[in-house]
């Protein structure tokens, strides 16, 4: 299953790997990886074995989930549709509470003691999904975990879902990833031990040198 979502994502572009021509993010970080799990959507075929693939995570793993959290806003049609495949209820938390109306930050039924599971498009610090994570748990739900299509598995990332109990299932990783890249030619061998030192240490350019 790895595989056949890393080959997806590289072929419809939701994942470019660019070692020879960085991206710079937000921060200002350059990075020879780029993310957008979102485009996913707007391939049928891909779509189903991604939702589909989330869907057996979710039995597999978290057998007694009751209910699934989409992260805002990009785990929210993923959610919905992980939902309908499942037959169980499903909500979202945004970002902040609304500051108007009811004022919530939980879209969707909350049940105090339920079993719920977070539904992510991708995980690099984590941070955005452990606060959709401690919302919930502040909800008085019991948060049995997050699936995700995509990790890039960076330190920080692993250390904050640790530091706060949480756990993270993938479809997909960047080592999986950067494997069927070098398979299929849309990388080099030699762009692997770039990209890789890359998620070691994002802050440090070192692997531009290499």
């Amino acid at each position: 299953m790895e595989k056949k979502i890393a080959k997806h994502l590289l072929d419809i572009g939701a994942v470019f790997l660019r070692p020879d021509k960085p991206f710079v993010w937000a921060s200002g970080i350059e990075s020879p990886i780029y993310c957008d799990n979102r485009l996913t959507l707007s391939y049928p075929e891909v779509r189903k074995d991604v939702e589909e693939g989330l869907a057996e995570l979710i039995k597999k793993e978290y057998s007694e989930c009751e209910g699934v959290f989409g992260t805002s806003t990009a785990g929210i049609a993923h959610a919905a549709i992980v939902s309908e495949i499942l037959e169980l209820p499903m909500g979202y938390v945004r970002g902040s509470a609304k500051d108007h109306g009811r004022t919530n930050q939980i879209e969707g039924k909350v049940v105090e003691g339920s079993k719920v599971v977070v539904v992510e498009d991708l995980i690099s610090t984590a941070g955005s999904c452990v606060d959709v994570v401690n919302v919930l748990r502040n909800a008085n739900c019991d948060v049995l975990g997050i699936v995700s299509i995509f990790t890039y598995g960076m330190k920080k990332g692993i250390d904050n879902l640790k530091k706060n109990n949480v756990r993270n299932i993938s479809l997909c990783n960047l080592d999986a990833l950067v494997e069927v890249a070098v398979e299929y030619g849309f990388i080099k061998e030699s762009d692997v031990k770039k990209i890789i030192t890359f998620r070691e240490n994002p802050s440090d350019s070192i692997w531009k040198d290499m």
